[in-house]
């Protein structure tokens, strides 16, 4: 198929699709921007309603869930009446949101962020040591959220309604005159502080009011959560504005650390400003997602609580964060693993909390129907009990991206990588669930072999750099036998293709990879065929899904997966198909929302984000790209 036959998802499409409310009721996953304070994290609606908010932690119950139920979770609506015509962005290359609602009378300003503290003023404009950490943030959470009317008039009605506990709990509101609106949950103490007028219900369930502004008129709104008893409220005014430009500097110094300058520049900062929202700053964890059981395909049951850290992800953020220049995290979180691994040492999880609790039984909540009817709606993954060994190969890359750096380990960490080399010879020729945690059974996945692989060459090379202690004799030896058995039963001589799976006849996008890893070179033809083989299987409107249809043990068809696609473009790099790679690129790009968020599916025929949102993974694959394409386009022009 040509590239100028596929859909692609252009900025006017994007206006259409968002600019009315969605007949279910429901928003479309992708009409949602994220805030957030390295903690916990918010979406905001096109529309201006906060759907989505676990407070005080990225796993924590819900308080606004209206995107898993309608009914019952509960929103923090600011929404002007009478609106023609909504525009979005950051401001700048920050995580303040910028809302304008353009109305039959006038033009709103809404601003909405989570507050941070300014940074440390040092030397230089912004310190490299003056990155986010648990001494720093305020001891309250805080949503501030500005509506300004920029022109003519505006009236807009508010709507506040908690419900805590994932929409479990229906608290009792109160009118505090020093604190605001306020309600206590298990513990938890919810304020609502402004100079609006809002009423409470007559079962003071929620809070509403219509409130009418004329150019020049602002109202603030300063929502914030506390463990106990209240010690401050943030207050209005003039110093909640010196908040909001507190936290504008933050995130300016910390992108302004950024080394990338290259053609991508918008798409490649707004990634890795989406990864920092996503890294829980006490520990350096970075979690897959900041929602659960949003679906993948829409009433197959298909939803998966994304709010913990996978291994499987290690690699490529340790990579994304340190060639970015951000060595800070990149170290914080590779010692986060380290660390979170060592209940279980030589042993790994698939997954771990923030703080490396890998205890995540998975549970379903009955009351909530599901993001568009969609249950369940799970809290926990069960994928925590899943062997996957490419987990072994993704640590020690982790650890080879640092110390090919420059970086050292510790003696404690050796002994650990030297626990994983022994762990994998002991086990590379077991079965496993693979990558993609599928609940269909164990099968000898050739990307886990092709990890397992990986892993000993890897822990070679930092034997040959003296950094860890090993047999190396006897670990060449084995990372041939695993070669040996790869080409011997993952490459199907009728397919002309190596497999997802030994003596398994599919197509697998992980197949990709294989180069990526150091397990073939630019040029290999089983790697052509193979590539051949994935585009003619897996392809779909110039994006590539994971697998074939129900491969996955589990009903129905789920989308595109966007990481996939971003693999295909990195392939194309390697093979030195610099136009190519950039037209799969350009394409999958093409698919991201109005403030360049990226969901982790796509559904190929509509656009439709799928998945939990916004995806780190997907992300990172962004950062990977650009980064690859801006290093092999500087060689070629070297060369000429």
């Amino acid at each position: 198929m040509r590239q100028e036959q596929l859909h692609t998802a252009d900025t006017a499409e994007k206006k259409d699709r968002f600019l009315h409310p969605h007949p279910s009721g429901y928003e479309p996953i992708g009409s949602y921007a994220l805030i957030g304070n390295c903690r916990s994290a918010a979406l905001v609606s096109r529309f201006g309603s906060i759907d989505w908010l676990c407070w005080p932690r990225f796993d924590s119950p819900a308080v606004f869930c209206a995107l898993l139920d309608s009914r019952r979770g509960g929103t923090f609506s600011i929404t002007p009446q009478k609106i023609l015509r909504i525009e979005r962005r950051y401001r700048g290359e920050t995580n303040v949101l910028i809302t304008l609602f353009h109305t039959a009378d006038g033009t709103l300003k809404l601003t909405d962020l989570m507050t941070l503290p300014a940074a440390q003023e040092k030397k230089r404009k912004f310190s490299e040591s003056a990155i986010l950490s648990q001494s720093q943030l305020p001891l309250q959470h805080e949503i501030l959220r500005i509506a300004e009317c920029v022109g003519g008039t505006v009236s807009l009605d508010v709507l506040f309604k908690p419900r805590p506990a994932y929409g479990a709990d229906v608290p009792s509101m109160k009118d505090d005159e020093t604190l605001g609106l306020t309600c206590q949950s298990q513990g938890q103490v919810l304020c609502l502080n402004t100079d609006a007028s809002l009423s409470l219900s007559p079962d003071q369930a929620f809070a509403s009011g219509t409130i009418q502004l004329r150019a020049g008129e602002q109202k603030i709104f300063s929502f914030t959560s506390f463990e106990g008893k209240p010690s401050a409220i943030p207050p209005l005014g003039e110093k909640a504005t010196n908040r909001m430009d507190q936290t504008l500097a933050w995130w300016e110094g910390w992108s302004n650390r950024c080394l990338y300058r290259g053609p991508y520049r918008k798409e490649v900062m707004r990634s890795a400003l989406v990864l920092k929202l996503l890294v829980y700053a006490p520990t350096g964890a970075i979690i897959a997602a900041p929602t659960t059981s949003l679906p993948e395909a829409i009433g197959e049951g298909r939803n998966w609580d994304y709010r913990y850290c996978w291994l499987r992800d290690a690699s490529l953020s340790v990579a994304a964060l340190l060639d970015l220049g951000y060595y800070d995290e990149g170290e914080a979180f590779l010692a986060w693993i380290l660390k979170a691994t060592r209940a279980t040492q030589p042993d790994v999880r698939i997954l771990y909390d923030v703080f490396g609790n890998s205890n995540l039984a998975e549970t379903m909540l009955e009351h909530l129907a599901g993001y568009r009817s969609s249950p369940p709606v799970r809290i926990g993954n069960a994928a925590k009990d899943q062997l996957q060994l490419d987990v072994y190969g993704e640590i020690l890359l982790a650890v080879k991206e640092l110390t090919d750096r420059g970086g050292r380990i510790s003696d404690d960490e050796a002994r650990f990588l030297e626990g994983i080399g022994e762990v994998v010879l002991q086990r590379w020729k077991e079965p496993d669930e693979g990558i993609w945690e599928t609940r269909a059974g164990r099968f000898h996945h050739t990307y886990s072999k092709a990890m397992c692989w990986s892993a000993l060459n890897t822990l070679i090379h930092l034997y040959d750099r003296g950094q860890v202690a090993i047999d190396r004799e006897k670990y060449a030896e084995a990372r041939e036998a695993i070669r040996e058995d790869i080409e011997q039963h993952a490459y199907n001589e009728q397919l002309r293709s190596y497999t997802g799976a030994y003596g398994e006849p599919y197509a697998d996008a992980s197949l990709l990879l294989l180069g990526y890893v150091g397990f073939t070179k630019p040029g290999n033809h089983r790697m052509q065929n193979t590539y051949r083989f994935v585009r003619a299987t897996l392809l779909q409107n110039g994006l590539l899904r994971r697998y074939p249809p129900q491969r996955d043990g589990l009903k129905g068809n789920e989308g595109t997966f966007g990481l996939c696609s971003l693999w295909e473009a990195q392939y194309l790099v390697r093979e030195k198909k610099l136009q190519a790679a950039t037209k799969t690129f350009r394409h999958f790009l093409s698919f991201g929302n109005d403030v360049g968020l990226f969901a982790e599916e796509i559904q190929p025929k509509t656009g439709e984000a799928l998945g939990n949102f916004p995806q780190a993974f997907t992300h990172l694959g962004i950062i990977d790209v650009a980064l690859s394409l801006e290093n092999r386009e500087r060689t070629v022009r070297h060369h000429l």
